[in-house]
C-alpha cells in the first residue's frame, strides 16, 4: 500500500445529524451530501480514501423501533450485532451515493463502495466483565430484571430515569475484511468501511466468528485501519474545528500542532480531553503515530480541504 497517497477519514456523528431537529433519513442524506463534498476535495487533491464513520444515533433509532414494535405487535426484535451492520448499509448508502454523484459532477473517475466489514474483539477482553454503555431504551425494574434472567442481559438503574441495558466496549483487534479493504484501494475505489467501529465479532475458536453484543469506539477501530493498512494519513473530522487544551474553560488554547510525545502528555495529564469525545480520538491518534503512522488531523468537515493545507484544523506528528 506504500505507492499510493492513502488517507483513513473517520467521520463523526455531527456529519450525519448536525441537531435534534435534524434527524430524519432525509436530513441526514443532506448532511451526508454536505461531508462527502469535502472528502470529494481530497480525493480531486489526489489523495486515495477509506472513509470510517459513526453509528450510535442509527443505531438508538433502530433499537427504540424494534422495542415498540415489540411491545405493540410482537414483532421480533433486532440484535445489537444486527443493528450495527443495518446502519452500516444505510448509512453506507448515503454516503456512497453523494460522493460518487459528487465525483461525478466533477468529471472523476473513481468508483465508491461499500463494504459491510466485521471487526474482530477478544472475548475475553475486561470490557466483557464490566459492561458500561447503556443502549436501547428505559425499562421498569421488573422488565429489566426479567431480560436480566431470560437473556443474560447486564441492565443498571439510570439516575432514576429507569433501567436500561449496558453492554460491553472492548478493544478492536483485527479488521475482519481488511484484505477486501486493500484490493478496493489497490484498484482506486474509494471504499467505505469500519462504519460504526464495526459488527463486533468474537472467534468461537478454529477462526468461527459469532456476532456479539457490544460497541467498538469507532476512532480506535478507525486507528486499527489506518495502521494496517499503512496509510500516510489519518485524519478525523468531528465537531470542532481544532483540539483545544482545557476545553470549556477560562484559559482554553487551540492547537495548531502538536507532537506524538505532546499528546501523550496532554492526555495522561486528564484534564485537557473528555472521556467521552476528544479524549478516544487523541488516543486512537497516538496508536497511529505509535504504529509508524506519519500524520494525524483533527478538524470539522468543512475545514478538511483547508487542514489538509495546513490552513485549520490540528496537525499531530511523531
Amino acid at each position: 500500500m506504500t505507492d499510493k497517497k492513502v488517507a483513513v477519514v473517520a467521520i463523526g456523528g455531527n456529519s450525519l445529524i448536525k441537531n435534534k431537529e435534524h434527524q430524519t433519513v432525509e436530513d441526514q442524506y443532506i448532511a451526508a451530501k454536505e461531508t462527502t463534498q469535502h472528502i470529494a476535495d481530497m480525493i480531486e487533491a489526489g489523495w486515495d480514501v477509506a472513509v470510517a464513520h459513526g453509528n450510535g444515533p442509527q443505531v438508538g433509532f433502530i433499537l427504540r423501533r424494534s422495542e415498540i414494535a415489540h411491545k405493540a405487535e410482537g414483532m421480533h426484535e433486532v440484535p445489537l450485532d444486527v443493528c450495527g451492520a443495518d446502519t452500516q448499509g444505510a448509512i453506507g448508502y448515503a454516503l456512497q451515493q453523494t460522493l460518487q454523484n459528487e465525483l461525478f459532477r466533477r468529471k472523476i473517475n473513481k468508483s465508491v463502495a461499500t463494504l459491510i466489514t466485521q471487526t474482530l474483539v477478544d472475548k475475553n477482553d475486561p470490557a466483557f466483565k464490566n459492561p458500561t454503555k447503556p443502549i436501547g431504551g428505559f425499562m421498569d425494574e421488573i422488565e429489566a430484571k426479567r431480560r436480566q434472567s431470560e437473556l443474560g442481559w447486564s441492565v443498571v438503574e439510570d439516575a432514576g430515569r429507569g433501567w436500561r441495558r449496558v453492554v460491553a466496549s472492548p478493544l478492536p483487534k483485527e479488521v475482519v475484511e481488511l484484505d477486501s479493504v486493500k484490493a478496493l484501494i489497490r484498484d482506486g475505489i474509494v471504499v467505505i468501511t469500519v462504519g460504526g467501529g464495526g459488527i463486533p465479532v468474537i472467534d468461537k475458536g478454529e477462526g468461527e466468528y459469532v456476532g456479539t453484543a457490544a460497541v467498538i469506539d469507532k476512532d480506535y477501530a478507525s486507528s486499527l485501519l489506518a495502521r494496517e493498512i499503512k496509510a500516510d494519513l489519518f485524519l478525523i473530522s468531528t465537531a470542532v474545528e481544532k483540539v483545544a487544551l482545557n476545553y470549556g474553560k477560562p484559559d482554553q488554547k487551540y492547537i495548531d500542532k502538536m507532537t506524538l510525545a505532546e499528546a501523550k502528555q496532554y492526555l495522561a495529564e486528564g484534564v485537557h480531553f473528555a472521556k467521552g469525545s476528544m479524549a478516544p480520538k487523541i488516543q486512537a491518534i497516538i496508536w497511529f503515530l505509535e504504529g509508524g503512522g506519519k500524520q494525524a488531523i483533527i478538524t470539522n468537515p468543512e475545514n478538511i480541504g483547508r487542514a489538509l493545507k495546513g490552513e485549520s484544523g490540528t496537525l499531530i506528528v511523531p
